[in-house]
């Protein structure tokens, strides 16, 4: 992958015929990334639950939000961007009309506290993040021929530079929660070996 630093992990297992980290815990399991990217279709395979889940990343606590009680599970991701007062989800009109313009503000991500006593939640192994991350022209097929049936309105106004940044956007993502601690790996799809990320060198 361009974006990042990556290679295939080790150890790995096997859960319901796909590969995942030899560390990750099915009930830890979150599963993210832009529209078209395989999510739903991994979480059906997983049998995990398939309402989908939304997460503002800049909210107060967001790691103790209901939606991220039940795993595995899909999750969106509300994403604050620099001179954006609200967070935006990569699929909402505020993005795509400005997406070129717009830069993640990773100062106003929340995050939660190490752990400090023994009887306290230890957040960043609560979580498991895959981000799915199939090459932009991929899901730009796969989002093409999905139009076609009118079953997303996230499809109506797709272009493959618009793909690309949602791409672009989601990796940034990854890297930025791996690098403060959380499990998080990449998989670009659902019959890969999954990727993890290797911190780049100074």
């Amino acid at each position: 992958m361009t974006e990042l630093n990556t290679e295939p992990y080790n150890g790995v297992q096997t859960i319901k015929n796909i590969v995942f980290p030899e560390e990750l815990k099915y009930r830890s399991l979150l599963v993210t990334g832009p529209p078209g990217s395989g999510k739903s279709s991994l979480i059906r395979q997983l049998g995990g639950w398939s309402e989908e889940g939304y997460v503002d990343l800049a909210m107060n606590k967001w790691w103790t939000a209901q939606s991220l009680s039940l795993r595995p599970r899909e999750v969106h991701l509300g994403i604050p961007f620099q001179n954006h007062k609200e967070s935006l989800a990569v699929f909402e009109p505020a993005w795509i009309e400005s997406y070129q313009e717009l830069e993640i503000d990773f100062k106003r991500i929340a995050n939660p506290e190490p752990k400090r006593y023994f009887f306290s939640v230890d957040w960043y192994k609560r979580y498991a993040f895959e981000f799915l991350l199939p090459p932009a022209e991929i899901v730009f097929q796969r989002r093409m021929e999905r139009a076609k049936k009118r079953t997303h309105y996230v499809d109506e106004t797709l272009t493959l530079q618009l793909s690309k940044q949602q791409r672009k956007v989601y990796a940034e993502l990854a890297k930025y929660l791996c690098s403060k601690g959380f499990l998080v790996y990449i998989r670009e799809d659902i019959n890969q070996i999954p990727l993890k990320i290797n911190p780049i060198e100074p």
